[in-house]
């Protein structure tokens, strides 16, 4: 798929992510019916609303690209995948239940098991990411796109996202190799916006996420210039056994 094609793609996701944040603010508003999955992580009917909205309009878009989604089963026993569409309805569920603002809705295009596009919405903070293609990764600010790859970091100390308060010690040892001199916590994709738009620099994560996690941010990531690899350096593929990703190291433009 060509730039263009990606572009058109992404924009035309880009009302329904809106619209796909506003419904998750109202059932929220309204009181969230809650489940346990079978691996016992919560869902909400904001999670299968926001996911059968996505997957409607995604398949309208793309009729003959599967689609792989955390909140249903299809797709997920395709060992053939190269170019399927990854979902997370709702990145965040604890901080969605919970009337926190970091949750996000996701998805990202892979092409040939790498991420191709991303597109994110924050809806209780107001912030939507998108990218198609290398420096096209964009913040949508009042109806403007703010170009990710564009802008300059201003400060000269090293802030790292982390996944919790207390960094195991793998991970302190990677902040001290990077200088990093504080961090702060952030559970939802969300990091990786804000770590392609410099607001921090580096996360470095332990094996724990699912594919549906990382894929749009990775997007985002990379086409602002940043980086996503494993421990050893490896790219980050997707369409792996189980979805399951490696540990994780992040990188902003800056520290490439």
């Amino acid at each position: 798929m060509q730039i263009e094609e990606l572009k058109k793609v992404v924009q035309n996701l880009i009302g329904t992510f809106k619209e796909a944040g506003n419904i998750s603010l109202e059932l929220r508003k309204k009181g969230l019916k809650k489940e346990l999955k079978e691996d016992n992580t919560p869902v909400t009917n904001g999670d299968i609303a926001v996911n059968n909205i996505l997957l409607k309009k995604i398949s309208d878009l793309t009729p003959h690209i599967p689609i792989v989604s955390e909140e249903t089963s299809k797709n997920k026993d395709n060992k053939d995948l190269k170019d399927f569409w990854l979902i997370d309805p709702i990145d965040g569920t604890s901080s969605y239940i919970n009337n926190k603002d970091e949750f996000t809705i996701n998805a990202a295009l892979i092409i040939n098991k790498k991420p191709a596009a991303g597109i994110i919405n924050a809806p209780e903070k107001g912030r939507l990411f998108y990218s198609y293609g290398h420096t096209n990764s964009f913040e949508l600010i009042n109806n403007k796109e703010i170009k990710l790859f564009d802008i300059k970091k201003k400060r000269k100390e090293i802030i790292a996202v982390t996944y919790s308060d207390t960094p195991k010690p793998e991970i302190l040892k990677f902040h001290k190799k990077f200088n990093v001199s504080k961090f702060q916590k952030m559970k939802s994709s969300l990091k990786f916006c804000v770590v392609a738009a410099s607001e921090f620099d580096l996360y470095i994560a332990d094996a724990r996420a699912c594919e549906w996690d990382i894929a749009a941010g990775h997007a985002i990531l990379e086409h602002s210039g940043g980086s996503l690899n494993d421990f050893n350096g490896n790219e980050i593929i997707y369409g792996k056994p189980n979805f399951k990703n490696p540990a994780l190291i992040m990188k902003n433009k800056n520290l490439v």
